[in-house]
């Protein structure tokens, strides 16, 4: 269903202001256009990845952000069309898989940067073992736990779930109590499953081998983690540019949870120099925007809230349009003004890196629920069109994350409706 809005330029200044977020105040309206699009080219979000298979799309655009929703379904599609059959085949045979990474976040990765994922990550488990300390429960504990989990495991005919996993281990297993629930760990089993998973010795996978649906199994696992701290550091960072061929270091601060010094550390190997205002590139790729010219006509693309082209840099402002973001939003989106925003208040439509619409799906209807910012034109409506099929066809909803559904989705729907021309069905 589409939502047709009116559009209001931002005469507030009087011209184009500078991208937000950049800070800089040098750029001007032509070198926003040009490096949005630069963005979403290096994103494969203009079809130069049509028909890559899902572990190379990760390789070249970066990791896939899992919350228990589509979003690696839908960023898969939207750079190379793939299938949701050929996302869960990659998925079984290991080619890609969901694992904590950055910040301790769960990504979905090709094999080739497991190690480097799980070492990003290897620290956030300890924040559940400091948890359950100060409950009582002494590290060695947990380390006692999880190597029962391991000989479970091993003696398993295959992958064993949570509950089943209780019943071998019995009291190995603590049950915290209330006092566990309020910090949001109720056994101490999650505790050990967490540290094992980070340290490569065991896996999840998913009980149906979808990458929406929050139901796994652990298997045993032996994956090699070679790299140091300070290696994989400066491991993560050169792929962090080379997935967006320019960001700043604030940027890549918040991906990578470093701190300053360490941040510095870890890119000085890279060599990074200007490429507009405080966005940095690795020489190669500064050379390859001077010659770049982006699209004249458009390249719409329909992604998840947590898609790459946002979460990578989380500079939502940078991808409004000055005449977009004094735009008003209902209060189920959000509070205030599109430009106001830090993070997607629903699925995106992108053309050439601006975000120029909202989506989402009406399950009932089986039907995409959208909105422009730009007056639609057949391409557009063919782009959502062909999100719709893969969407009611193959995925069969478009959760956001494991906490969605289409009966809290119902206002959402309502609201994004609600931006243009009347309610959803």
């Amino acid at each position: 269903m589409e939502a047709t809005l009116s559009l209001k330029p931002d005469t507030r200044n009087g011209h184009f202001a500078a991208i937000p977020g950049n800070h800089s105040g040098h750029t001007d309206p032509m070198d926003a256009i040009k490096l949005r699009a630069w963005w979403a080219h290096r994103q494969g979000l203009d079809g130069t990845l049509r028909g890559a298979a899902p572990a190379g799309t990760l390789a070249r655009t970066g990791w896939a952000r899992s919350v228990g929703g589509v979003n690696p379904y839908l960023q898969l599609h939207a750079r190379s069309g793939t299938s949701r059959e050929d996302v869960d085949r990659a998925v079984a045979g290991l080619a890609i898989h969901e694992l904590p990474s950055a910040r301790g976040c769960a990504y979905v990765l090709p094999a080739a940067d497991y190690a480097l994922g799980l070492k990003a990550g290897e620290d956030a488990p300890l924040g559940e073992v400091a948890v359950v300390g100060k409950l009582g429960v002494p590290r060695a504990e947990i380390d006692a736990l999880g190597r029962a989990v391991l000989t479970a495991l091993d003696e398993a005919d295959g992958p064993l779930a949570p509950k089943a996993l209780r019943e071998v281990l019995g009291d190995t297993v603590r049950n915290l109590g209330d006092a566990g629930r309020k910090k949001g760990v109720s056994t101490t089993l999650p505790v050990a499953l967490g540290l094992l998973q980070a340290t490569g010795r065991i896996r999840r996978v998913p009980l149906d081998g979808r990458l929406d649906n929050q139901r796994y199994a652990y298997t045993p696992w032996s994956l090699d983690i070679p790299y140091s701290e300070d290696e994989a550091r400066t491991e993560l960072a050169r792929r962090y540019w080379s997935w967006t061929g320019g960001a700043t270091l604030a940027q890549f601060r918040w991906f990578s949870r470093l701190g300053v010094r360490d941040a510095k550390a870890a890119v000085e190997p890279l060599g990074l120099v200007p490429l507009e205002g405080d966005v940095l590139a690795t020489e190669d790729d500064a050379a390859e925007y001077a010659r770049y010219v982006p699209p004249s006509e458009p390249e719409y693309a329909l992604v998840g809230w947590i898609d790459g082209i946002f979460l990578l840099r989380r500079d939502l402002a940078s991808m409004i349009d000055p005449a977009d973001a004094a735009r008003d939003l209902p209060p189920l989106l959000g509070r205030g003004t599109l430009g106001g925003l830090s993070d997607m208040p629903a699925q995106g439509i992108v053309d050439r890196g601006r975000l120029v619409g909202l989506w989402d799906f009406d399950a009932d209807a089986g039907e995409i629920v959208w909105a422009s910012f730009v007056p639609p034109d057949d391409a557009l409506r063919e782009a959502v069109a062909r999100t719709e099929a893969f969407v009611r066809d193959e995925l069969g909803d478009a959760r956001g994350s494991s906490l969605d559904n289409p009966a809290k989705r119902r206002p959402r729907l309502e609201a994004i409706a609600a931006l243009g021309r009347g309610p959803a069905r």
